[in-house]
């Protein structure tokens, strides 16, 4: 697989992290103890910055995560903190290089695990597990991670949250939620992901001495603010074609105001020139709405829905659009979600599907969409997905990752997995990641401005990946500029969609 392109900031499983150490002790001759060393006081800065006072417990494991912890713990006594070490299993039952570091603690020992006594500290340090472990977690180490949840100082996860996949961000039984995680050389993939995300706090990641390189070739990462340094801006030789021309599919009776927040979207975004097509018996409706986007009006049925017999007037009315935007409003009705089904494989331009759109594929996901000679953008969130993938919404849940990758490996299309963690995975596997933190856009109507907004990426001729990932990072921005004055409670769509400008300059 190719390098992740330079506005993605590199993520790494646990597997990739285990092959990087091995190539630095083993082939660089990087000391383990340096190793150590580093991380212990890259996590020993970050206790000591959040917790300046106080007592502290640090909770070790038997492998190299207890170690850091040991190392930690040292630099701290050093500096006149009061540091109890907590050791789960026997001291000996440690490996060599954790045990070395035993041996220079200054002060008490290791004690044997006992949970009153976290309840003496003011801030407790996971350094259990570390990012090899995987799956529901055995005991001793299930009772202490529930002891740590139920304690009532704050947790730093050395590296990786205690019972947190670190490749998946899966959580298979008790885990530890955090204030921070303090991520060794780089930040693990799991960290990023829900439900992991939600255990993992602040993300700090330190340097702890692996030189630059080595085998790692990671798939995933988190997007970047370059990935608009890219996008085409207006100039004084631009028109409104050569700024994008973008065709939006959908409404219906009761859903006008889905397809008309995607249209003010993609202008916000950038779009020269901008087309709902929508039942003709709405024309009043976008009229008023939309004063500089046009509107086609379309075959319906008596209900107010598009009918499956203005197939061809769609592909006719799309014309010289540079990308679509199919299923704001469209409605579940029978002929709607049949057009629907009809026109997708024959759009030959660049296809974003949201909302109804991507109901109108269940059942037939497989041998519709690689039918399509151009690419396409699924915009589902996890309710979407799993209607898509016959499954259930808390089941996509726990497993974000793996099922936004199967989506996209299913269907030949970038499948956009809306949530706080949105989730952009393409058809061969690798996965750009939104930092998210806008809760401004948990609100009715931003699904619609993200498709709008990404339909205006790709009619820009961005390349898909970067189109999708580019549309994601804005609608994020925009939402955060949102919520600035108020917070996030008072957001509503269509200040998402006047702050977009701002993002796009930002």
């Amino acid at each position: 697989m190719t390098a992740l392109p330079r506005w993605m900031e590199p993520l790494l499983e646990a597997g990739e992290m285990r092959e990087l150490d091995r190539w630095a002790i083993s082939e660089k001759k990087v000391p383990v103890e340096q190793l150590m060393e580093r991380a212990g006081e890259g996590l020993a800065g970050v206790i000591a910055r959040r917790a300046p006072a106080g007592r502290i417990a640090i909770v070790c494991g038997k492998g190299n995560n207890g170690g850091d912890g040991i190392v930690a713990a040292r630099l701290l006594r050093a500096a006149g903190r009061e540091v109890e070490v907590h050791a789960v299993w026997p001291p000996e039952w440690m490996g060599e290089d954790a045990q070395a570091q035993i041996k220079k603690l200054p002060g008490a020992g290791p004690i044997p695990f006992e949970a009153g006594r976290l309840n003496k500290a003011h801030v407790i340090v996971d350094a259990l597990l570390g990012t090899g472990s995987s799956g529901v977690p055995r005991e001793p180490a299930a009772r202490v991670i529930e002891e740590m949840e139920a304690a009532r100082a704050p947790v730093i996860a050395a590296d990786i949250p205690s019972g947190v996949d670190a490749t998946t961000g899966e959580v298979a039984g008790p885990a530890v939620h955090c204030v921070a995680t303090v991520a060794f050389h780089r930040p693990k993939l799991g960290v990023w992901v829900r439900p992991g995300k939600a255990y993992a706090g602040d993300v700090e990641v330190v340097e702890i001495g692996i030189p630059r390189g080595g085998p790692a070739r990671p798939d995933a990462g988190l997007i970047g603010a370059g990935v608009l340094r890219d996008m085409p801006r207006r100039t004084s030789e631009s028109t409104k074609f050569s700024s994008g021309n973008v065709f939006i599919v959908g409404g219906s009776r009761g859903l006008t105001g889905a397809p008309s927040m995607s249209a003010l979207a993609a202008m916000r975004a950038g779009a020269g020139y901008v087309t709902v097509g929508a039942p003709a018996s709405l024309e009043l409706s976008f009229t008023v709405r939309l004063l500089e986007a046009m509107m086609v009006g379309l075959p319906e049925d008596g209900d107010g829905h598009l009918d499956v017999s203005g197939e061809e007037q769609v592909l006719k009315a799309i014309g010289r659009a540079d990308a679509v935007v199919l299923g704001p409003g469209l409605s579940k009705a029978p002929d709607a979600q049949a057009l629907a089904r009809a026109v997708i494989p024959r759009i030959d331009v660049p296809l974003v599907i949201d909302a109804d759109g991507l109901n109108a594929l269940v059942g037939s996901v497989e041998e519709i969409l690689p039918q399509r000679r151009w690419p396409t953008v699924l915009t589902p969130h996890a309710g979407e997905l799993a209607r898509l993938l016959d499954t259930t919404s808390e089941d996509v849940e726990r497993s974000r990752l793996r099922h936004a990758r199967e989506a996209a490996a299913i269907t030949h299309a970038f499948v956009v997995l809306k949530g706080d963690d949105t989730l952009i995975a393409d058809p061969s596997g690798r996965v750009a990641i939104s930092r998210g933190r806008a809760p401004g856009l948990a609100t009715a109507g931003t699904g619609d401005v993200l498709a709008g907004v990404i339909g205006a990426m790709l009619a820009k001729g961005m390349p898909t990946a970067q189109a999708a990932c580019a549309g994601v990072y804005a609608h994020v921005r925009a939402g955060q500029i949102a919520a600035a004055p108020h917070g996030p409670d008072g957001v509503i769509a269509s200040d998402v969609i006047a702050a977009l400008p701002a993002a796009l300059s930002a």
